[in-house]
């Protein structure tokens, strides 16, 4: 019979509940195929740390080919890693280094925390014990994770491989389907940056066609002046300023014409009503444009409002005969005479398209890195460089 306070049946009992209540998702002697060889698994172990008095908790399971050796499998909230044991460390450096290379790869420091078996059963290739503990280093470049496990008398380098939950569903013949991943872990592929990188790339090659059609318009464009004259605008003459100028040519292909207007105003305003007359047809274009400036100096020191000069543009003007209507008005009272210029300019390079276009493209870039930054921040929120939100920055002032 047995005695209920016998201790090592206590043990037993303990024993017994722990175990239903971490049960592998993988049961041991089950075999699959994993790169075409077959492996057993022979053991299984729960490796908890503890990170501001919360435990975080993953399984391990190792799996044996008489052949092939041992390879292993972690999961973690859903999340598989094939991993297998490294021969050499990474570029000989310590392993607490911010940064580690291997293989070609750049691997950042993920997290140092204490792991601690808190359960085991099956085989293993080293003694394993329910408490023993390693200091763990983790560094990622994903979808690898590059890890080491240091003790008092050895470090142990491992390198885990992201893998899909339902490759490992399929090579073990799982009959219950295994649990889909919560969170991001720490070597996860980001989901985002594939798109990411296509709508960048496409926007890329969008806007060196932009800066293409931007060089060839500004080498196609002649910029030539057809028509450059000064006036003047006398006020005490009323409206028999109105002037009509004689005609000029304006050759070539259909294309814009940019003005430029030039006074001598000083602390005056002038109104101008212009008119590009095409001499065979009659069409008017009318435009009417305001020029003024204005200076001075008070105790703030001297100052200026406005500018002598303005400039326009009018597009697709065919080719022809043209002439101005000039009508000048405004001003000033007992204003003085005002000198003024008109200086056109036929074909000359459009920049505002392209500035537009450039910006209207920076737009989805810009849309399409949002996803895959936020999924990165998800990601480096759960490490030890985790950056400083404002309310944590609020708690800790409190204080």
């Amino acid at each position: 019979m047995l005695d209920a306070q016998d201790p090592n049946l206590r043990i037993l009992q303990q024993a017994k509940q722990q175990r239903s209540l971490v049960q592998p998702r993988i049961p041991l002697g089950s075999r699959g195929t994993w790169k075409g060889v077959q492996w057993e698994v022979v053991g299984f172990q729960q490796v908890t740390i503890t990170v501001d008095e919360v435990p975080y908790s993953w399984k391990e399971y190792v799996c044996f080919n008489p052949f092939h050796g041992f390879f292993y499998l972690t999961e973690y909230e859903g999340h598989w890693n094939v991993v297998e044991k490294l021969r050499r460390r990474p570029d000989d450096k310590q392993a607490d280094s911010s940064k580690l290379k291997f293989n070609g790869l750049e691997f950042k420091h993920f997290q140092s925390a204490s792991a601690v078996t808190t359960f085991a059963l099956g085989e293993f290739p080293w003694e394993v014990n329910v408490g023993d503990q390693v200091r763990s280093h983790d560094f990622v470049s994903p979808p690898y994770l590059l890890s080491a496990e240091v003790t008092e008398h050895e470090t142990t380098w491992s390198l885990g491989t992201y893998t899909d939950s339902n490759a490992i569903a399929r090579a073990f013949a799982l009959t219950s389907p295994t649990s889909s991943p919560v969170g991001v872990l720490a070597n996860q592929p980001n989901p985002h940056v594939k798109s990411a990188r296509a709508i960048r790339r496409t926007c890329s090659y969008l806007m060196l066609a932009l800066l293409v059609m931007l060089i060839g318009n500004v080498v196609m464009s002649k910029g030539a002046v057809v028509f450059d004259k000064q006036f003047q605008f006398d006020r005490a003459q009323g409206d028999t300023t109105a002037l009509v100028t004689e005609s000029f040519d304006m050759g070539g292909r259909v294309s814009n014409v940019a003005f430029f207007i030039q006074t001598d105003l000083e602390n005056d305003w002038a109104f101008f009503n212009l008119a590009l007359i095409d001499e065979v047809t009659g069409q008017a274009i009318d435009v009417g444009r305001q020029v003024s400036y204005y200076n001075g100096r008070d105790t703030d020191g001297s100052w200026s409002e406005g500018s002598r000069h303005d400039n326009f543009k009018l597009g697709a003007i065919p080719p022809g005969k043209y002439f101005l209507r000039i009508a000048p008005e405004g001003g000033e009272v007992n204003g003085r005479v005002v000198n003024y210029g008109v200086r056109i300019r036929r074909d000359v390079p459009s920049y505002t398209f392209y500035v537009l276009a450039f910006f209207a493209l920076l737009v989805p870039a810009l849309i399409s890195w949002a996803p895959s930054a936020s999924f990165e921040q998800r990601r480096w929120a759960e490490s030890d460089h985790a950056p400083v939100s404002a309310t944590d920055d609020d708690s800790s002032d409190d204080e």
